[in-house]
């Protein structure tokens, strides 16, 4: 079980690892949506490519991050039912959900998106819209979003049967209590301080 908890560690760092980088996706889509409208607005210049990169980076958010979205805990679950039983009968629900529903889903997606990405790439398949861009990128996020979303399932799955046999705490404890908001705002925070700190020491 140490190996199989060693590996549910290393899936928990990969996962966080990309849901921190895909956070400045909504910094960078919140900075071109705000200069697309303004270039619209004061030059009368618009551009379907920078239009469609910005749904482009709503689907990277969307679904690289569902995995690390899993792994915090913060995707909507209804209790009504489950709630009322004990933490042990939850988990076991949880082992069920992940097996028979998570699992099948991420096989099923991938099995049928792949082609449609390999199509894409092969024929290089370009936006209808006027300027518009190449497709098989944000084709291609979603079978690498759900096979994070997987990855993070077995991290999951190996936690739960931990728990069960008392070797780790409740692994459906939310892991932080700060938003991701908060979360990009103190690294937006960090990285200024970061770069004023290089500068004064330059100036020394």
């Amino acid at each position: 079980m140490s190996a199989l908890l060693q590996l549910s560690r290393l899936i928990d760092r990969l996962s966080e690892l990309v849901g921190r980088w895909v956070a400045w996706l909504v910094l960078a889509a919140v900075l071109i949506s705000a200069a697309n409208a303004s270039v619209r607005k004061a030059l009368n210049i618009g551009s379907n490519a920078f239009l469609e990169i910005q749904w482009y980076l709503f689907a990277a958010v969307f679904l690289l991050a569902a995995g690390y979205t899993m792994m915090r805990q913060d995707h909507v679950k209804i209790d009504v039912i489950s709630g009322r039983f004990s933490k042990r009968t939850q988990i076991w629900i949880d082992i069920v959900g992940i097996c028979a529903f998570l699992f099948p889903f991420v096989i099923v997606v991938i099995t049928f998106s792949l082609p449609l990405v390999i199509r894409a790439y092969s024929s290089h398949e370009m936006s209808s819209n006027a300027g518009g861009l190449i497709r098989w990128p944000v084709f291609a996020l979603l079978p690498t979003g759900i096979a994070l979303l997987g990855l993070q399932g077995i991290s999951e799955l190996i936690k739960r049967i931990a728990f069960l046999q008392g070797l780790v705490p409740d692994p459906t404890r939310k892991q932080q209590a700060k938003s991701a908001e908060e979360e990009l705002a103190e690294t937006l925070a960090q990285h200024v301080a970061a770069r004023e700190q290089a500068a004064l020491e330059a100036k020394k």
